[in-house]
Parts: C-alpha cells; structure tokens; sequence
C-alpha cells in the first residue's frame, strides 16, 4: 500500500489569469502559497480473482466495478483511463477540508490521485509535469472550466510567484522571503469560513464570458503580482500587502456579477471594520474561505465579531505532492 499527499492553497494576487482563455493572449501570473492541508490517496493491490468485481474505490461513496468505463467518479475514471490501469487496485481518498470552499481541493484530489496511480506502477514523475498532466485531464479529458494555478500549486508546493506561458509552459519561481520574516507574514492570515459552498465552474463560466471585456481589470491584476511579490521581498511594511489585497478584491468582484454576494458583502465588511488592512474571497468566488490580512493584535477582535464561524488556522509554505508512506 502507498499513501500520496497533495496541498490545498491559498493564492494572494492574480487569480483569474491563470485560465488559458485570458494568459494564452496576455500573459498571466500568480502569487500564492500552499498551505499544511492535505488531500490524501491510498492505493493498494487489490485481489480481483477473489471478488466478482476488479476495483474498489471509495471517496463520499463507495463503488465496486467490473471495469474502469463502469467507474461513475468521473476524476477517477479518467485518471485510471489516462495511467493505463484497467483492473486490480483499491483506492481511497480523505480530505482534511472539504469541497467547493475556495482552496483548489479539486485539483488537488486529481494530484494526489495521479500521484498515487504513477507510483503504483512504481513511475516517478517530476512535480511540474505532474501539474501539467492535471491540467490536461481536468481541462481537455473532464473538459472542466477550470484555471491552472491549482494543479501547479498541488504538485510543487511552496510559496512561489507562477507564470503561465501556455498549459504546458508554466514558470515556478520561489518567493526569496526570510524564515523570519515568512513567520511574521503568517501572523496576519485570518482565514473565516462563510459557511457558502459551491461549485467554482459555475461561478467561473460567467468571468469567462467577459474576458475580452475584462481584460484592462485582468491586466492590472496581472501587476499586482509583482506589487505583491516586491513587497514581500522587501522592508516595506505588511500593511501595503494588506491595503493591495484590498484593491485586488476590489478589481476582482467587478469581474462578474456572481463573484460576490450581500452576504460575502458584509462578512468582509465585518472584517474590515474590526481592523484587517484588506483581504479578499479565496477561490473563484460566491463562497468558501474569506482571506483577511490583518496586525496580529487585531486578530482577537475578528474572532469575536465572527463568532461561531470557523475559523482555519493554518501554516504556508507547505511542501507538494509526495509519497508519505510506501510498504
């Protein structure tokens, strides 16, 4: 048996830029970091000649099938199809967060999965075509509307700025911050829960439709990476970090219609007025974790204007895909 492990994560700057419909004519780039929580993957050999069925999976169901066509996961199905395995495997998934909440688990799950299928034919593949390999089975094989930081994030980890050139072109650049000072950045993250879930392609169809009308927005988002990036690598105090993320909210709500809702409205409100510098919905919108960047001595107040919300405490910087156990 073998365990694959794969980082959710929370991306700062750029997002939006990272769909091939917008970076394949301008150029686009992200600033964002994994974080230290996980989706895992089980895969084991499993014994069909004693079942009348030859793969188990199990993930919020459990399935027995006589073949890979009858698999109804459709992640599952395509990324066994995509590995060649046609029979004889057992696999299981757990998540330490769940689904539609803004932190790319999606992708994620199809990393470890991946993962997990490659190192069960005892392949190694390198993280960043692990990420391209992602891409192409929820892009072209799912046909899923969906961006490419979260694949990229999922298998190389780390706190990077990413460049997108095409789907299989992408830049990794690691963030040059301090430990010091990468431990104080952690300080001002506070991440609420809004209590919302929902599907990004949903919400990222109607941003689709307006990129060409959009595109003067996306480009100034563009450069807020390297805003954001500069900062971070400089003396220049946290609360510029804050202040941008605000006006990266800002532009990206104007994006379409559906990113943000009165009730995403005043949970950030909240947060704004019990002293965070900025912040800003995590994922592609309508729901899931709010971001709030705020001195860590404010960090009591928000917790008490949000009251039984949840909450997440995390750590960046968190290490990508892997094998964490292998017998």
């Amino acid at each position: 048996m073998l365990i694959s492990r794969s980082p959710v994560r929370i991306s700062f700057f750029g997002g939006g830029t990272d769909y091939p419909e917008y970076f394949l004519r301008h150029g686009g780039a992200v600033l964002a970091t994994a974080i230290d929580k996980f989706c895992y993957l089980t895969a084991s050999p499993f014994p069909s000649q004693l079942f009348d069925y030859k793969i188990r999976l199990s993930y919020r169901q459990v399935e027995l099938v006589k073949n890979v066509e009858q698999i109804q996961h459709n992640v599952y199905r395509e990324c066994l199809k995509f590995c060649g395995l046609e029979g004889d495997i057992e696999l299981h998934n757990v998540a330490d967060l769940p689904a539609f909440t803004g932190l790319g688990s999606s992708s994620t799950f199809t990393v470890a999965l991946l993962q997990a299928l490659h190192s069960f034919k005892g392949e190694f593949v390198r993280p960043l075509d692990l990420a391209y390999e992602a891409i192409y089975v929820e892009r072209q094989l799912l046909k899923d509307k969906v961006g490419c930081q979260d694949q990229l994030m999922a298998a190389v980890g780390g706190f990077n700025l990413v460049e997108f050139r095409t789907e299989t072109d992408i830049l990794v650049h690691k963030v040059p911050i301090s430990p010091q000072r990468l431990a104080e950045f952690e300080k001002h993250l506070f991440i609420v829960f809004t209590g919302i879930k929902r599907r990004a392609a949903q919400v990222v169809a109607h941003q689709l439709e307006k990129v060409v009308d959009n595109t003067d927005t996306l480009k100034m988002m563009r450069l807020m990476v390297d805003e954001g990036w500069d900062i971070l690598t400089s003396n220049k105090p946290f609360s510029a970090f804050g202040e941008l993320l605000h006006k990266a909210w800002m532009a990206k709500r104007s994006l379409a219609s559906a990113i943000s809702n009165p009730q995403i409205d005043e949970i950030y409100s909240l947060g704004i007025d019990a002293g965070a510098w900025g912040g800003k919905l995590l994922g592609a919108g309508a729901g899931g974790f709010i971001l709030f960047f705020a001195p860590p001595e404010v960090h009591p107040a928000l917790k008490s204007v949000f009251g039984d919300r949840q909450v997440l405490d995390i750590k960046v910087n968190a290490p990508g895909s892997e094998i964490i156990f292998s017998s």
